[in-house]
């Protein structure tokens, strides 16, 4: 998009939460890495300087592409670009020694008001990463009322999703959304005004719509997936979360693929054991420092959970037991 193009970049547009410590959970760094979410390229840029020797940088954010040429030329045929979705990563490479997964929506998007993501400045309501296919607006002025309260709810456990729906369906009768501006007035009419430190009352209705518009728990499932066919044994996959839904999948997908996904009961009898796709260093997630937090407020709600890939053949995933939240007809 043109817009998005005429925007200058800030000088710092992204912060790469946890960095330094999944650097050190890694160490020594060598072999073929791939960042299945490249944005301005911190962990990429991290991984190259600590010694991998190749990083493919995928990111389906046409923007994100197009300002690697400038950074990644330093780094000559060590990096390599493609637009694409990690869903698919195991197209894009295989024989990887390690894959990091940074999820969600970076600063670079949350900055460009053109692009939609915030309510903290007005723009288009359009919120698509990859800059095509239907937008943020279409979802809302389209969508019917209970899926959309089932959307609100689900992606955004966002607890007034039935009274936000119908205020948003009553609105859009008289005049579509078309900014982000306009449907976060809408929403902050619904709910009560936040106290000192709380987020703002639009916060999950606009990552509940997010997350729609990119598919986004979907593509993380695909995603752990095809980084298991991809990595080689001893190969680390390393997946940084943001709020607990995310947290949820991720965390069951590692106990699940490491054997320790509970030990059935009298009335359930315990499944025969299968080969682990991955062992644990922990089971704990990793979180930011006193450190990292005084430099990046953002790195508040990270988590980092981590897996290193055993011989075992690839699996197939329970979404339902993953937690992925599934709408009406879904499966």
């Amino acid at each position: 998009m043109a817009a998005a193009a005429a925007t200058p970049p800030s000088p710092a547009p992204h912060v790469p939460v946890l960095l330094r410590p999944l650097l050190a959970a890694v160490a020594p760094v060598r072999g073929t890495w791939l960042d299945g979410t490249l944005g301005a390229g911190g962990y990429a840029r991290g991984l190259l300087d600590a010694g991998a020797e190749h990083v493919i940088g995928v990111d389906q954010d046409p923007l994100a592409i197009e300002m690697a040429q400038d950074w990644g030329a330093e780094y000559g045929d060590r990096l390599s670009l493609v637009q694409g979705n990690f869903a698919q990563l195991d197209s894009y490479a295989d024989a990887l020694d390690g894959v990091v997964l940074d999820l969600g929506v970076s600063s670079m998007q949350l900055d460009r008001p053109e692009r939609g993501f915030s309510f903290q400045k007005d723009g288009p309501l359009d919120m698509r990463m990859s800059q095509q296919g239907p937008t943020a607006a279409d979802l809302v002025n389209q969508t019917p009322e209970a899926r959309l309260a089932d959307i609100l709810f689900l992606y955004g456990e966002e607890r007034a999703s039935r009274r936000i729906a119908r205020a948003i369906v009553r609105a859009r009768t008289e005049a579509p959304f078309e900014t982000t501006g306009a449907l976060a007035a809408i929403v902050e009419r619904c709910l009560p005004r936040p106290k000192p430190g709380q987020v703002h009352p639009a916060t999950r209705t606009f990552q509940a719509i997010r997350i729609a518009v990119n598919d986004e728990y979907r593509a993380l499932v695909d995603g752990l997936e095809a980084a298991e066919r991809a990595l080689v044994p001893g190969g680390r996959l390393a997946v940084v979360t943001f709020h607990s839904i995310e947290d949820r999948i991720v965390k069951r997908f590692f106990q699940d693929r490491a054997g320790h996904g509970g030990g059935g009961s009298r009335h359930a009898p315990e499944a025969a054991a299968k080969p682990a796709q991955f062992t644990l260093p922990s089971r704990k997630p990793i979180a930011a420092d006193a450190d990292e937090l005084d430099a990046n407020p953002r790195a508040r709600s990270a988590r980092l959970r981590m897996g290193i890939r055993t011989d075992a053949p690839p699996g197939t995933s329970d979404r339902t037991a993953l937690g992925l939240p599934l709408l009406a007809g879904e499966r």
